[in-house]
């Protein structure tokens, strides 16, 4: 890989006299392949969904910055993320998802338990210093948060939960069934700007009054309040009470709670439902954005979800859209080159950038310090 120069950045730890990234560590295409190796595979990336492998056999492909991988459940009822990749030749081992007793390669017919060993190898008598037993498929790490489930290609990084900290308790204490919601519904998108900007944007409020007026009259935006922490971000929104109308949450202390996980993860917690987004890099300037929503009792919640919930999402979704596109082009600009923090409004902005250049220049083993 060619050396990068990182050299025209380091972060101010005070927020009040720090700049934001340089405009070029968003538009310089030598970034998107060091952010792969450095962030995307040595973070815990969310893949699919507990309920996705109900019973044993059951599995579903996808891939973890470029690396293909089969989530599936083994003969024994364990979880396993596997790499979709044949030892022999190279092809991948299981194709989209459904349910199967063993992995083959539609190739040459090599074929794998659900444990990753290597099961058969046609024609292969006669080959020297051949062990089938160093052939098995790379097991990489797997955990569970809630319905969501979560790998990680690095051996070596921290737990999921200790990248979480306290957020599971928090959840908890608000007093919302994290763990009991169920999948709703599930739409991608994909945004013409680099996958740092769409985090930029998602990590703050401020843009709210400006830019999403439907949003505006649902949250109470004095009482906004962001707690960046070590790898996670809390920002707490109280909805808004306006006595006499009609409110979806009529709780005097109904809120919200958006939880952002270092890079490229969202929750957003409600009173009776949960939307996630995971943002995937496709490019320096490509961005896809997969939406899912969650609630505890799915049939009861999408009518609503369908008259209402999915059309007032999708708004809020295509003004940041907008807004994530047209900071592209003006990074892209020779009359920009950094801005700065709102000391009030961005400190969440401020630490991931803080971290971003923490994994960019100090590329392992472990993580850089929070």
């Amino acid at each position: 890989m060619t050396a990068l120069d990182l050299t025209d950045f380091v972060p101010e730890a005070d927020v009040a006299a720090a700049s934001t990234l340089p405009a070029r560590w968003y538009v310089d295409p030598g970034f998107f392949p060091v952010e792969r190796e450095r962030i995307f595979m040595r973070t815990w990336q969310q893949v699919g969904r507990l309920d996705q492998l109900p019973e044993p056999g059951m599995f579903f492909t996808t891939e973890v910055a470029g690396e293909p991988l089969v989530i599936l459940r083994d003969g024994d009822g364990h979880l396993r993320a596997l790499s979709n990749v044949c030892r022999h030749r190279a092809r991948t081992v299981a194709q989209g998802e459904g349910r199967c007793k063993i992995l083959q390669c539609k190739y040459h017919g090599f074929s794998y338990a659900l444990d990753g060993r290597l099961m058969t190898a046609p024609d292969f008598e006669g080959a020297k210093n051949w062990h089938p037993e160093d052939f098995r498929l790379p097991e990489v790490r797997l955990e569970a948060w809630g319905p969501l489930l979560f790998v990680n290609l690095d051996a070596d990084a921290p737990p999921l939960a200790a990248m979480l900290g306290g957020t599971a308790a928090e959840i908890a204490s608000h007093g919302m069934a994290f763990d009991a919601m169920r999948f709703v519904e599930r739409r991608e998108y994909d945004v013409a700007c680099n996958w740092k900007v769409f985090v930029d944007n998602y990590q703050e409020g401020y843009h709210v009054p400006v830019a999403h007026p439907g949003l505006l009259t649902e949250l109470d935006y004095k009482q906004y309040t962001i707690v960046p922490r070590a790898y996670t971000t809390l920002q707490h929104a109280p909805i808004r009470q306006n006595p006499g109308e009609h409110r979806r949450y009529e709780s005097a202390d109904a809120h919200a709670l958006y939880y952002w996980l270092f890079p490229n993860f969202m929750v957003n917690l409600y009173p009776d439902n949960m939307d996630i987004n995971l943002v995937i890099p496709l490019g320096p300037d490509r961005t896809r954005v997969v939406m899912e929503w969650y609630a505890v009792d799915p049939a009861a919640f999408r009518p609503t979800f369908e008259a209402q919930g999915l059309a007032f999402s999708e708004q809020v979704q295509f003004e940041d859209m907008a807004i994530c596109e047209s900071v592209q082009k003006g990074l892209g600009s020779r009359f920009y080159g950094q801005g700065r923090f709102s000391p009030k409004q961005e400190p969440a902005v401020h630490r991931f950038h803080q971290l971003v250049h923490g994994f960019l220049t100090a590329p392992g083993p472990g993580y850089p310090a929070p």
